[in-house]
């Protein structure tokens, strides 16, 4: 939450240009979904050319309008890690959820988080299922398009349904799956970002996810804050962020409300 006039000021024009920013760029993506090739990346997920063409616009029209930040992408065409040393910095994941994405499926979005002296403030998604821009974070709310929204403040039940996300590597954690399956409803969309996003919404009860670096996830986390629940790292905890690395580790973590969160955790811990 900001502390002063100055800091509601700098958040303020930022979280405005971030939405304008993602959403210049849903028209893009829409026209484009199953209609580019794709190629694969040396980590195994894929890549379109839209991917390039999103994350280069977007962050060239934030840092031409903040020239001062650090703008950080998935798809940035550097080797090396970059060392965060600005107050405000950007990660963006110019399409998430790529594979859905370049086979013509509509379960993907485009993820933009603002970190603020290392630590995720505010989200926006466009997600391109429903054709709605989600954003918040925490002291600001958060928004379904239009509406208002919040987490599911309920226990873990048969009746809740999670996102879940497998691990990478073939016969790491086994039985996961199974322990998931016999609490809870599970669905895979194949968008982290959306999982999360959507658990924040309180149209998914919780989330799981083995698979994925900060940029996936990383503007869904101050929206699942801000809807009064929070993320669980299990491994590899990114925050806060000081050195932006595309080999970095893969993040285990589950997500919901703090009953759902601790459920899951124990699931994970005692398979």
């Amino acid at each position: 939450m900001p502390k002063n006039a100055d800091d509601s000021l700098y958040l303020t024009s930022r979280i405005e240009a971030a939405k304008a920013a993602v959403l210049s760029q849903r028209g893009r993506l829409e026209q484009d979904m199953g209609r580019v090739d794709s190629d694969w990346k040396a980590d195994g997920s894929r890549v379109t050319e839209t991917d390039h063409a999103i994350s280069a616009a977007i962050l060239g029209q934030l840092l031409a309008a903040f020239p001062d930040d650090t703008g950080l992408s998935e798809e940035l065409l550097v080797d090396e890690p970059v060392e965060v040393a600005s107050r405000f910095a950007w990660v963006l994941d110019p399409i998430d959820g790529t594979n859905n994405f370049a086979t013509g499926m509509a379960q993907c979005a485009i993820s933009l988080a603002l970190f603020e002296n290392g630590e995720p403030v505010y989200g926006v998604i466009y997600d391109v299922a429903r054709r709605k821009l989600m954003h918040g974070g925490p002291g600001w709310g958060l928004w379904d398009g239009d509406q208002a929204v919040s987490v599911r403040m309920r226990a873990l039940g048969r009746s809740s349904v999670v996102g879940f996300h497998s691990p990478h590597e073939v016969g790491k954690h086994p039985g996961h799956a199974e322990a998931l399956v016999r609490r809870a409803k599970v669905r895979a969309l194949g968008s982290s970002a959306l999982h999360l996003a959507y658990v924040a919404a309180g149209l998914l009860d919780g989330v799981v996810d083995h698979n994925v670096k900060l940029w996936d996830i990383a503007a869904g986390i101050p929206m699942i804050r801000a809807g009064g629940g929070d993320v669980q790292f299990l491994a590899n905890d990114p925050l806060p962020l000081r050195r932006f690395d595309l080999e970095m580790p893969r993040i285990f973590y589950v997500g919901g409300c703090s009953e759902v969160r601790q459920e899951l955790a124990k699931i994970f811990i005692n398979a």
